[in-house]
């Protein structure tokens, strides 16, 4: 299947457009074409979402129930988002959509030998910028598997544009609702053996010879949501030696239950919670894949990493997201690198403010 006005592929050779794709979908789309280790998807563009939202009406009525509505009032603002939220997962899809959808799906599906689960992550427009912290406001899905499951979600992530929170947000910044738009990630979810964040400075104080690495064992949701301190360890960005390192509890793991077909709460044992969860040459491996994003950005960035346990090693390091950072990139950088602080062991690439849900 090709991409089209309503589906793009990640490596279908469309240049991505933040007005299409949305933040983290523009994103994937355009680290795949750096070549750089991304596992495969599509994004159901913000056109099938403006098209669906006009044609059942919805767009129109959106607009009338947002004017004049005021933040501080959470009664309101509630009753507002359930009603939008209401429109937007019961009136149907137009089939050919529908069709477009479920068509890129089975695509997907074709590359593996046998059907793979997928996560199923929202993608703004108005995400993932440098002057705006939206993440942690819209929904992401996780290990879903067939194509009932996968369109339902999709809804659920377009539905979640209008949260109560995200409302909130956007009436206090000023963003104004109209020209806003979701599209939805569709990728191949990876068993990830051991996952986190990484940023390429110092968090804690802006410096920017540092590379910080935030690591855990299982997929990476647990360290994102702050719900397990991860091992934290700071590097010099040039020698990739290790500056500062705190091993964290690292108490529990989300694993994948096959029998349940979803994911899994479980407990670390004391061996492996004593230990590192990286080991030299993988954390070599995740410092320069974060340098790289940097360079290929021109700006220090956020990403979510994981090394997949279907892949042999060397080939199983991936890379999720990135994402600009936003707390320090807009100061200027220092003229002299201040000391390493130790940062207590939590840092998860997404501020404590902006925490979020995501693969």
């Amino acid at each position: 299947m090709q991409s089209n006005k309503y589906i793009q592929f990640f490596d279908g050779g469309i240049e991505p457009k933040l007005e299409n794709l949305g933040g983290k979908g523009a994103s994937l789309v355009t680290m795949t074409s750096a070549g750089m280790p991304v596992p495969p998807g599509f994004v159901v563009t913000t056109a099938q979402f403006d098209a669906f939202m006009d044609e059942a009406g919805i767009t129109e009525e959106t607009h009338r129930l947002l004017a004049n509505l005021d933040p501080d009032d959470m009664a309101q603002v509630d009753n507002v988002s359930a009603t939008i939220r209401e429109d937007i997962c019961s009136r149907p899809v137009p089939q050919a959509m529908r069709e477009l959808t479920i068509n890129a799906y089975e695509s997907l599906m074709k590359r593996f030998d046998a059907p793979v689960p997928v996560a199923v992550r929202s993608s703004a427009t108005a995400e993932d910028l440098p002057d705006a912290s939206f993440a942690g406001q819209q929904d992401t899905y996780l290990w879903l598997d067939g194509v009932k499951a996968v369109t339902e979600h999709i809804r659920q992530c377009w539905a979640s544009l209008f949260t109560s929170r995200a409302i909130i947000y956007r009436l206090k910044n000023n963003i104004p609702n109209e020209g806003l738009s979701m599209a939805v990630v569709v990728q191949k979810m990876v068993n990830s053996r051991v996952s986190g964040v990484a940023i390429t400075m110092d968090p804690t104080n802006g410096d920017r010879s540092k590379i910080t690495i935030d690591s855990s064992y299982g997929v990476g949701e647990m360290v994102v949501s702050g719900q397990v301190t991860p091992d934290n360890i700071v590097l010099d960005k040039v020698t990739l030696a290790v500056v500062n390192e705190h091993l964290g509890d690292k108490h529990a793991e989300l694993v994948p239950d096959a029998g349940a077909k979803r994911l899994v709460e479980r407990e670390v044992d004391d061996e492996r919670r004593g230990r590192r969860s990286l080991t030299e040459a993988e954390l070599t491996a995740v410092a320069q894949m974060a340098k790289r994003a940097e360079k290929h950005y021109k700006c220090p960035q956020d990403i979510e990493w994981a090394l997949d346990a279907d892949l042999p090693d060397g080939e199983n390091l991936l890379l999720l997201q990135s994402r600009p950072e936003t707390v320090h990139s807009s100061k200027p950088a220092p003229q002299t690198a201040p000391q390493p602080v130790v940062s207590g062991g939590f840092f998860s690439g997404f501020s404590s403010g902006t925490l979020k849900p995501s693969a």
